[in-house]
């Protein structure tokens, strides 16, 4: 796991990175750039009257002037705002994830799949680039918005504006597929409409490209640490976190990772692993486990200059009537194995995508591929909610929130299939071909 890909200082020399600082300067040094080659462009056709010619200043600025200015505005008021603060709370400087970049990644890497094989399909690739944008939008409002609302009671922060910080970090990890589909469908939607594109054709055309984004997006979830599997004996396909992950933290809590099986209701440890911590602390079966809570007094002897996310805390618990006290150099260095979920649906989704390409060559119902790729992933994700232990049952049962929307998601791609094959007339399909040569 590499949570942090590299890390930007908050300061360099004198300056600050962000704000009123070196970005700040690098982008004004970029626009005098641009301006002096723009000026140095019109003396080369001075005298000419070509209404092709370079722009003059004067539209440069109206025409580039609103993105300049953003531009400044988050390097200036946004970007100091994100930075890591250390126990103090001073900034440290900002956190390149590894979840973010391979976000970015999937993204771009599906885009340009989706261009090439909607030319292929001989549709205007200009559709992919209008419609990226509100796709992206939609897909991670959609995909934060699942998130969060599972999991709410995290994101409370101490005031509202900390609750909204909280709620807008997702580069730290936390969106989930599901709900990039459904927003991210949902604007697919719109924008068909809006540009009266035939939506079926463009559908068979993008689907699978969608799965390629997922391929990097889990290995973006495998460097930060979120959607882990379920324990399991070590092996090819297990994975052991550091102790900055949730999973590691999760089992320090439950005593599991210390050795202890603890019975939740009563307190009562079952027994204890033989040379475990647990053990070297002397703690028995049938021992009463009270209390347990991360110590933070490593927080008070850290270097300024680390984050505070990246110190890790030790750990105090109450064993019948007796404290321990652990440091963090006496806590595991690893977590216990759990299930490679996150390269097993990585790998899955790869699958998937080639399989959708290759089978998008025999079939020619208009729209079938679309459909079979969206109840294809609901059966995936289905079995691999079964690998994972991240999401609770819900509706009293033992179906996770994901497994309920695949249930759905693939009864509509079933009646979807129903509809195409039985109920919608055939010249349907020829008629969508005429309209997008028309379009093209």
């Amino acid at each position: 796991m590499q949570r942090t890909l590299f890390f930007i200082p908050h300061e360099i020399g004198p300056f600050p990175v962000f704000g009123f600082g070196w970005a700040l300067g690098i982008l004004v040094l970029a626009l005098v750039v641009r301006l002096v080659w723009a000026q140095f462009q019109l003396s080369r056709h001075a005298g000419e009257k070509d209404p092709s010619g370079p722009p003059t200043l004067g539209q440069i600025i109206a025409g580039e002037g609103l993105f300049w200015a953003i531009a400044a505005g988050l390097v200036v008021l946004i970007l100091p705002t994100v930075e890591l603060k250390n126990v103090a709370g001073d900034p440290v400087g900002m956190a390149i994830r590894g979840y973010g970049v391979f976000l970015v990644l999937g993204v771009s890497s599906a885009i340009a799949l989706a261009a090439y094989r909607t030319e292929r399909a001989g549709m205007n690739p200009e559709w992919v680039f209008g419609l990226a944008p509100w796709v992206f939008i939609g897909g991670i409002v959609g995909a934060r918005l699942f998130y969060v609302i599972q999991y709410r009671d995290q994101y409370i922060g101490e005031t509202t504006l900390d609750t909204i910080k909280n709620m807008l970090a997702f580069t730290e990890g936390g969106l989930v597929v599901y709900g990039s589909f459904i927003g991210g469908f949902l604007a697919f939607l719109v924008f068909t409409s809006r540009n009266k594109i035939p939506l079926l054709r463009f559908g068979d055309a993008i689907v699978p490209c969608i799965f390629l984004g997922v391929f990097f997006g889990r290995i973006g979830c495998l460097l930060n640490g979120c959607c882990y599997g379920g324990r399991c004996e070590p092996g090819w396909a297990s994975l052991r976190f550091p102790p900055v992950t949730k999973v590691y933290q999760e089992q320090l809590a439950s005593g599991e990772l210390l050795g202890m099986n603890i019975d939740l209701k009563t307190g009562k440890i079952r027994s204890v692993v033989p040379d475990s911590v647990a053990d070297d602390l002397g703690i028995q079966a049938n021992d009463v486990y009270e209390a347990g809570d991360f110590d933070r007094r490593p927080f008070k002897q850290a270097d300024p200059a680390t984050a505070e996310e990246e110190i890790v805390p030790g750990w105090m618990m109450r064993v019948s009537g007796k404290t321990h006290v652990l440091s963090p150099d006496e806590l595991p260095e690893r977590a216990l194995p759990v299930r490679a979920a996150q390269p097993i649906s990585s790998i899955s989704a790869l699958v998937l995508c080639i399989a959708l390409c290759v089978l998008s060559l025999m079939i020619t119902r208009t729209g079938a591929l679309m459909f079979i790729g969206f109840a294809s992933y609901a059966v995936l994700r289905f079995v691999l909610e079964i690998v994972r232990v991240d999401e609770a049952g819900q509706f009293n049962t033992s179906l996770s929130i994901s497994q309920w929307v695949s249930v759905v998601v693939f009864s509509l791609s079933i009646a979807g299939l129903i509809w195409l094959y039985f109920v919608r007339p055939d010249t349907v399909d020829g008629a969508d071909a005429a309209r997008s040569g028309e379009a093209t």
